[in-house]
């Protein structure tokens, strides 16, 4: 019972990393129509400053001061460079952002070299707080779950109570309309994508220090990011948080299973000959847990093709 406690308690955390990863993409996505395929670069770049800044003024400015210039970088990057090439459609707006992800994955290593750095937990949650199955669980793990909830419900409130989330919702649907009534609807789509890497930047400082930063970490959780929002539905922020936690709680479960496949197959009623594949039905669920958001994400998308709580085609 305990072993399953941690599972479930490691698959939340993670679940809601995802979320604060994915969730300033589902923002862009679902406010602009942009899939911004740099957006785990900004996570990077959040965690790579992060660290310079906790160096030399400490964990806590950065985290104040990361989101904000990881976020003006982003509503610099809309204002001169996605805004010039909107004009010639979606694929255009995906060569930008994938070039952009390259560009920020070279600078990276020339600015922080080609190694991990050292970007520790603040002192101030670097203890256990509790045991589970024997381990300690860090404090820090709370404080990155309780950042992801307040962000969670932040982005709630501000899109559906405020005037400002009004007007970025019309704008999305209704954008000649919102000119109109006076709006400035460019300046709105930037403060959009400006907000969404903003985002990605906070989770880069929140999750820097708890996993590793290093210069493939863009790399490593882009494509998982994607199938996130995906499978959540293109620009829904319930559909985000309902993908992230459904995809943490089940790859968590999948890495600690040691089990065979065939074996495992067999014992929820699905018979296996063993003389097709042979040796493969002896690999076990962990090896192929990287893969179980993607085929998630397939059987998602097959039963419907909207996501789980969206309102676009996928």
């Amino acid at each position: 019972m305990e072993q399953a406690g941690l599972i479930l308690l490691n698959g939340l955390v993670y679940g809601l990393l995802l979320f604060m990863l994915s969730v300033g993409l589902t923002l862009i996505f679902g406010m602009m129509g942009v899939l911004n395929l740099a957006h785990a670069s900004f996570y990077m770049l959040g965690a790579f400053l992060a660290f310079t800044i906790s160096v030399r003024l400490g964990f806590w400015v950065a985290l104040l001061v990361v989101p904000v210039l990881v976020g003006a970088l982003g509503a610099a990057v809309e204002r001169y460079g996605l805004r010039t090439v909107h004009k010639h459609g979606h694929l255009a707006e995906l060569l930008f952002t994938f070039g952009l992800a390259f560009i920020i994955g070279e600078v990276v290593p020339l600015i922080w070299g080609r190694t991990p750095v050292p970007y520790r937990v603040p002192a101030a949650l670097d203890f256990p707080l509790f045991t589970v199955a024997g381990n300690a669980y860090p404090a820090y793990r709370l404080f990155m779950m309780a950042v992801a909830v307040a962000m969670f419900l932040a982005l709630y409130l501000a899109l559906a109570r405020t005037r400002l989330g009004l007007v970025v919702r019309a704008a999305l649907t209704h954008p000649d309309m919102v000119g109109m009534l006076g709006h400035d609807v460019p300046k709105v789509f930037t403060l959009v994508f400006g907000a969404g890497c903003a985002l990605a930047g906070l989770a880069g400082v929140i999750a820097g220090n708890a996993y590793t930063t290093e210069p493939g970490m863009a790399r490593s959780l882009g494509a998982i990011v994607f199938a996130v929002v995906v499978m959540g539905g293109l620009g829904s922020i319930w559909g985000a948080l309902v993908a992230s936690l459904l995809i943490g709680f089940v790859q968590t479960a999948s890495i600690s299973l040691d089990m065979p496949l065939g074996t495992a197959l067999t014992r929820i009623g699905i018979p296996v000959d063993t003389a097709v594949l042979g040796d493969l039905w002896q690999i076990t669920i962990a090896r192929v847990a990287p893969v179980v958001p993607y085929l998630l994400l397939i059987l998602v998308l097959a039963l419907r093709p909207r996501g789980l709580m969206g309102t676009r085609s996928a």
